[in-house]
C-alpha cells in the first residue's frame, strides 16, 4: 500500500511547432506541458516540461527526462507565461509562437511506495482518449516511478539544464541526497521550485492496483472549474475556453 503524498488536478497541454497552426500529428508538436495543481496548502501551479515531446511508454519502462519550468500562484500568471508571442529571425523575420493547446485533464497523486515515489494519474477529460492522446502516450490512467536530480551533480554532455538553469534548492531538500545523483520526489516540495530535474520511468497503466490507491475517488474530488477556462488559453482567437477533445486541432 503506497502512501499518498500530495494530491491535486493534472492537465496536460501541447504546443504546436513555430509555424505550425494547425497540428496534425506528433511531428507537429514543439513540447508537451504538464500542470500540477496540488489540493491542500498554498495554492500554486506548477509547470512541467516533458522531453521527447510524450510521455514514457509503460509497456517497456521507458525512462524520460523532464524539469520544472515555472511556479506560480496565480492562473493569470501561468496565463502570461503561455500565451502566444512574436519574435523576429535574421533569415525567416517575424514568426508566432503558438500558444499551447489543452489536451487532457484529470486527478494526480504523488505517492512514497516502498523506497521510491510514483506520480500516478487518472483522466477525467476526454472521456474516449483519440489520436492526439495516443501519440503522445496520454494513458487514461497510468503510474510513473518519479526521481528528482541533484542540482548539484554533474550531467552527461549534452543532457539536462544549464547550469544556470538549474534548481537552487533549500538546505532541507538538498541535504536530502547525501551523497547521491538522485533522490525520491520526497517531500513533493522539490517540485515547487524552477529548475528542478525529474527522471520518469514507465510503471504500470493500472496505477489504482499496483500502488493501493482509489484513483476513481481522487478524479470525483477534481475541480469542476478546469484551469483552461481560467488560463483562457485561446481566448485572444476566440470567446470561450478550447474544449478538451480527442482531435488534434
Amino acid at each position: 500500500m503506497a502512501e499518498v503524498l500530495e494530491d491535486g488536478d493534472i492537465y496536460f497541454l501541447y504546443r504546436p511547432r513555430v509555424g505550425e497552426e494547425h497540428v496534425g500529428s506528433l511531428a507537429e508538436v514543439q513540447r508537451l506541458l504538464v500542470v500540477l495543481c496540488p489540493w491542500r496548502g498554498r495554492r500554486r501551479l506548477r509547470l512541467l516540461v516533458v522531453g521527447r515531446k510524450h510521455l514514457p511508454e509503460i509497456s517497456e519502462h521507458a525512462r524520460y527526462w523532464a524539469f520544472v519550468e515555472s511556479v506560480v500562484d496565480r492562473p493569470e500568471q501561468l496565463y502570461e507565461a503561455l500565451r502566444p508571442s512574436r519574435y523576429v529571425t535574421k533569415t525567416r523575420g517575424e514568426r508566432l509562437q503558438q500558444a499551447p493547446r489543452p489536451l487532457a485533464e484529470g486527478a494526480y497523486c504523488v505517492t512514497r511506495h516502498d523506497d521510491h515515489t510514483h506520480l500516478a494519474y487518472q483522466l477525467e477529460l476526454p472521456r474516449r482518449p483519440g489520436p492526439p492522446q495516443r501519440e503522445l502516450d496520454i494513458e487514461p490512467e497510468a503510474s510513473y516511478i518519479v526521481t528528482v536530480k541533484n542540482p548539484a551533480a554533474p550531467s552527461p554532455p549534452g543532457v539536462g539544464l544549464p547550469g544556470r538553469g538549474r534548481a537552487r534548492l533549500p538546505a532541507d531538500l538538498q541535504e536530502r541526497f547525501h551523497t547521491r545523483r538522485f533522490a525520491p520526489v520526497d517531500p513533493p516540495r522539490f517540485l515547487d521550485h524552477p529548475g528542478v530535474e525529474l527522471v520518469l520511468i514507465g510503471a504500470a497503466h493500472d496505477a489504482s492496483a499496483e500502488l493501493g490507491i482509489d484513483l476513481d475517488a481522487e478524479v470525483e474530488r477534481a475541480a469542476r472549474d478546469t484551469i483552461f477556462e481560467e488560463l483562457r488559453i485561446g481566448r485572444a482567437d476566440r470567446p470561450v475556453a478550447p474544449e478538451i477533445t480527442a482531435r488534434w486541432r
